[in-house]
């Protein structure tokens, strides 16, 4: 094989050429030198990384092998003293049979497939488009039906709210209704009494009660229409972000799903399959989360929270007020049943009065009858034919012993004084008897009222009782109330002394 041997250098006196003419001749050849380097170094760097510029100063071959060093696959020692041989972190793609892992390759020209690597990139694009709509219309829907649930908890919460709103309406109602009952009772049963400070204080808790319940109500209603909107602004955006999904291919709880959340505004969420979810992402007025969503989000978040502690302290109310307006209820229908055992009890000492009077009042009738008797038979007869001789004044025992002057029998001032005497005590005995009868009627009448104030306040613990009952609405306990007048109570005709 023929070897190409480096031409001798002539000596300067030989030579035939000017030096201008080689010096040009040289001159070009360094030039075409520099060009060929800088162009096939140019054409390399469109095809390498960036990072892979060569420095001028480190030979080729020294430059390549500190190059592709990073490229091999390192060795690491296992706890059993054994090694293992792992590819270096980063992108790129992983040669396992020569060991390395170059990184990716970037190039600085349009490559044969130009038209089709743009294509896949816009088809990228609009997916990850689609995909981000989705995700936020999926992410829409879930906190709209939240807030949804929300509503249908509000509602039935206030629901509750009114049956108990309508329940202390109705215990008005009923502390009316007994008060106007206690108002029928006698003049003499009327004194205010604890039953009468119990149903007052009674009557001012239960308004205090039904402010509270009606301030409850106000602030529901105001969280109801603030989530009802809130609802149609999360409709209406999620309507407007599944403008770019045309084809639907996976549900939204699918996507929520992969995204590793199940929701962005329910705090008290479930944790998750994945350990990391994706984070929400910053608003962009051009992009799949505007500021407008991101807006209709935070507003779900912050009524949803709102409403959350609405809902615990709306049932704590309920539940609270309940049970007051029940022990208060209880509280009354046990005044009045002592109020009811103070008037037995007393009505019981009555009708034993009454039976001493009335045997007392037969005793002195008997001997106020027997007083007038005796006092006719020492008057004696009305005529003076029917006068017997022993009875007479002028009889001849008494007319032979009174001849003389100091002989003067005392028979008659004796009769006068006597029947004088008889005549006052008789006056007196009627007299208590009188006292004795104006006594016994009215406590009879008194007995009569307190028989009528314990029939009212048995008939006002029955009445309560009764109407506490849930199957009594507010519209039957104030058709009773309607048809009342306590200011015209009526005359109790029983009051009246039955003998």
């Amino acid at each position: 094989m023929p070897v190409l041997a480096p031409p001798a250098e002539l000596s300067q006196d030989s030579r035939v050429g000017a030096p201008a003419w080689r010096e040009a001749a040289q001159a070009t050849t360094r030039r075409a030198h520099h060009v060929t380097d800088r162009c096939g170094q140019e054409v390399v760097t469109m095809w390498q990384p960036k990072a892979s510029v060569r420095d001028p100063h480190v030979a080729r071959h020294l430059c390549r092998a500190a190059y592709i060093l990073p490229w091999r696959f390192r060795v690491e020692m296992l706890k059993g003293g054994s090694t293992v041989e792992k590819p270096p972190p980063g992108d790129g793609v992983t040669l396992w049979k020569g060991k390395m892992k170059p990184p990716a390759w970037h190039a600085r020209l349009p490559l044969p497939l130009h038209r089709d690597a743009r294509a896949l990139q816009t088809a990228e694009v609009v997916h990850a488009h689609a995909r981000g709509a989705r995700l936020t219309a999926a992410r829409l829907g879930r906190a709209q039906h939240q807030v949804n649930a929300r509503l249908r908890q509000l509602q039935r919460q206030r629901e509750a709210t009114d049956r108990r709103l309508s329940q202390v309406r109705k215990g008005l109602l009923v502390n009316q209704q007994s008060v106007k009952l206690r108002g029928y009772r006698p003049k003499s049963e009327k004194v205010p009494d604890k039953a009468d400070s119990v149903l007052t204080w009674e009557k001012e808790e239960l308004k205090s009660m039904k402010r509270k319940l009606e301030k409850d109500m106000e602030q529901s209603e105001t969280l109801l229409k603030a989530l009802a909107s809130c609802r149609d602004n999360l409709g209406f955006c999620c309507k407007e972000r599944l403008q770019a999904v045309d084809l639907m291919n996976q549900p939204l709880d699918k996507v929520l799903e992969q995204a590793g959340r199940h929701s962005w505004v329910n705090l008290s969420r479930p944790p998750t399959p994945r350990p990391q979810g994706q984070k929400t992402p910053p608003p962009d007025p051009v992009g799949t989360y505007t500021p407008k969503c991101a807006l209709a989000l935070y507003e779900a978040k912050q009524l949803l929270m709102e409403s959350k502690d609405a809902l615990v302290e709306m049932a704590k109310n309920e539940a609270d007020i309940g049970e007051r307006q029940h022990q208060m209820s209880d509280r009354v229908c046990a005044s009045l049943a002592q109020k009811m055992r103070e008037t037995l009890e007393l009505k019981e000492r009555m009708n034993m009065t009454l039976g001493l009077m009335r045997g007392t009042i037969h005793r002195c009738t008997k001997f106020s009858e027997e007083m007038h008797i005796t006092r006719g038979l020492i008057k004696g007869p009305l005529s003076e034919t029917h006068l017997e001789t022993r009875e007479k004044l002028d009889r001849p025992l008494v007319r032979v012993y009174q001849r003389h002057v100091g002989t003067q029998l005392p028979e008659a001032t004796r009769l006068a004084q006597g029947t004088d005497k008889l005549q006052r005590h008789i006056a007196h005995v009627e007299k208590n008897l009188d006292k004795l009868l104006t006594t016994h009627r009215h406590l009879t009448q008194s007995l009569n009222s307190k028989k009528i104030g314990q029939d009212v306040d048995a008939n006002v613990v029955r009445l309560r009782l009764r109407q506490r009952h849930s199957h009594i609405h507010y519209e039957q306990a104030q058709r009773l109330v309607n048809d009342w007048d306590p200011r015209t109570p009526p005359r109790h005709d029983t009051c009246a002394d039955p003998e």
